[in-house]
């Protein structure tokens, strides 16, 4: 079973924020803001009592090269195994970093998520589903905003 959570809280990249008020001419479109959040990949096979979570994010310099089909649009950051059923995962696992991950492994890795379902077109999917939720989630904050400071 595949389980893939993520949150939409911080998920526009602040890069995306500066470049609008900076560059921007006054006849110029706003460029459309992107939500690319990072997410977690949760792996559970039933005859095993640990699930294997893969932590995953689009690195800044990956978003918007949509020609180049050869690399991945998002990386795993960590990969842990944790005890399965358990609501809150223990700190004191050992979490490995990708950083100091072997290349092959990596990719062995990105080939078992992408052999489940977990690849490029899954996450322009994923940054799709966030970005509409993300712009209802504003408006909603707008509209409660609004409704805050009229009320005496």
């Amino acid at each position: 079973r595949i389980t893939v959570t993520f949150n939409i809280n911080n998920s526009i990249p602040p890069s995306a924020e500066e470049d609008t008020q900076e560059q921007q001419k006054p006849d110029e479109q706003e460029p459309e803001l992107t939500s690319t959040p990072n997410f977690v990949v949760e792996v559970i096979k039933d005859d095993t009592k640990q699930t294997l979570v893969l932590d995953c994010h689009f690195p800044e310099d990956e978003i918007g090269h949509e020609g180049e089909e050869e690399s991945d649009i998002f990386t795993i950051r960590e990969v842990s195994f944790q005890p399965t059923g358990e609501a809150d995962w223990k700190d004191t696992n050992y979490t490995l970093n990708t950083d100091s991950l072997d290349w092959a492994l990596y990719d062995h890795l990105m080939d078992f998520l992408a052999d489940r379902g977990v690849d490029n077109t899954f996450a322009d999917e994923l940054i799709e589903l966030s970005t509409a939720l993300e712009h209802q989630e504003y408006i909603k904050f707008l509209e409660d905003l609004k409704s805050f400071v009229k009320c005496q």
